[in-house]
């Protein structure tokens, strides 16, 4: 898709000229004829940059760059004038603009800092999202002092330097997968890879693909050779997510790949030796699945060498103001917002919510407040009407 400029001038040969040379350059070309117009265009689109004169009818450049600086704070100014003074350049590189040109422009000094300036905003954008993926990656950390939590961590720190199976078990929303990167991370293998699998979302006929791979012309749409999720977990660990909902055949094949240590890929003949230590979790009890014959007790005992109940957030009420008080940090931060706070009525109220989805409720409900209170400080009132009544 081709950048977007946008050109704010109150010469139309101006325009039209910058327009032409910068059509050619393979920009998408936007146009105002004031500052006015320019300012309502800024803040009805996005523009990857916008090329400003200063003197203008309505609003001159640096009135303009002002208020874009407030509406679209991310987006590079270059300001364009034929009556400049030092000053003026100076006021505007203050004000924020990414720079300064005197008309008429030199056309390769443009183009230059046109792309400069992209380029700066593209760097600028991806570290906001690298921030972000650091703001997330935090919420991996297992947030909470009750019982419950300290008796996880106390597991995890003996378990995860084995290689030993974990069956993990709780409720949707508990956490589940916090733990299994908790203890990827404690264990030998942490520089290896996690591969993470949702058994619940493949197709019962796609799963073993999935997991052991294919070999090409094994069925229809296998048109080139494929690594499974084993192969890829090599040396590291492997995650197997929501397990009670795996087909029996699959079952069959992962008990085999334990007890074993090899593999072969849907289609093969080969047997591919596999070093990966396997993590498993489930919202369901595997040993009522069992009973009603839909979950092997071979592969159930295999796979629970080591078994962790994680607590619902009901049964762990204590932690709720430091889950929120994280929460509360962290999504701020991911949307680059002043920080809010709760009052003592707030956390008391969501202290005593039933929290039926959990902490990925609670951490829903934290955005919304956030998102929708209108002070610094979010009340019990903001609770009672973004969450308790939602």
């Amino acid at each position: 898709m081709p950048q977007s400029l946008l050109i704010i001038d109150d010469e139309q040969a101006i325009r039209r000229a910058l327009r032409d040379i910068l059509s050619l350059e393979g920009f998408q070309i936007d146009e105002a004829a004031d500052g006015a117009e320019g300012l309502k265009k800024i803040k009805e689109g996005k523009f990857d940059c916008v090329l400003c004169d200063v003197k203008m009818p309505k609003m001159d450049g640096l009135e303009v760059l002002s208020a874009a600086r407030e509406a679209r704070p991310d987006t590079p100014f270059i300001v364009i004038s034929g009556h400049g003074t030092i000053e003026t350049a100076v006021e505007a590189v203050k004000q924020g603009a990414y720079d300064y040109i005197s008309k008429p422009p030199d056309l390769n000094r443009l183009l230059i800092t046109i792309r400069n300036a992209m380029d700066k905003s593209s760097l600028t954008t991806e570290a906001r999202t690298l921030r972000s993926k650091v703001s997330r990656k935090a919420e991996t950390d297992m947030i909470g002092e009750s019982e419950g939590m300290k008796a996880i961590r106390d597991t995890i720190r003996k378990v995860g330097p084995t290689d030993a199976r974990v069956l993990i078990t709780g409720a949707n929303g508990v956490g589940k997968e916090l733990v299994a990167r908790s203890l990827h991370q404690h264990s030998q293998r942490a520089s290896g890879p996690m591969i993470e699998v949702n058994c619940a979302a493949i197709p019962s006929e796609l799963i073993e693909s999935e997991l052991f791979g294919h070999e090409k012309g094994s069925f229809t749409s296998a048109i080139k050779q494929r690594l499974g999720k084993f192969e890829s977990a090599q040396g590291g660990t492997l995650f197997l997510d929501e397990i009670g909902d795996m087909s029996l055949d699959a079952q069959a094949k992962v008990l085999r790949a334990l007890q074993e240590g090899k593999i072969t890929r849907v289609g093969g003949e080969k047997e591919m030796k596999v070093d990966v230590r396997v993590i498993a979790a489930t919202n369901k009890d595997l040993l009522e699945e069992v009973s009603a014959k839909r979950f092997r007790l071979d592969l159930f005992h295999r796979l629970s060498v080591i078994l962790i109940k994680v607590p619902s957030l009901n049964e762990r009420r204590s932690d709720i103001p430091l889950l929120a008080a994280h929460f509360l940090k962290s999504i701020s931060a991911e949307y680059n917002q002043p920080e809010k706070n709760f009052d003592k009525q707030a956390l008391t109220a969501l202290t005593e919510h039933n929290w039926t989805g959990n902490i990925r409720e609670l951490r829903n409900a934290v955005e919304r407040l956030i998102i929708l209170s209108d002070s610094t400080k979010i009340s019990k009132a903001d609770v009672q009407r973004y969450v308790l009544m939602s």
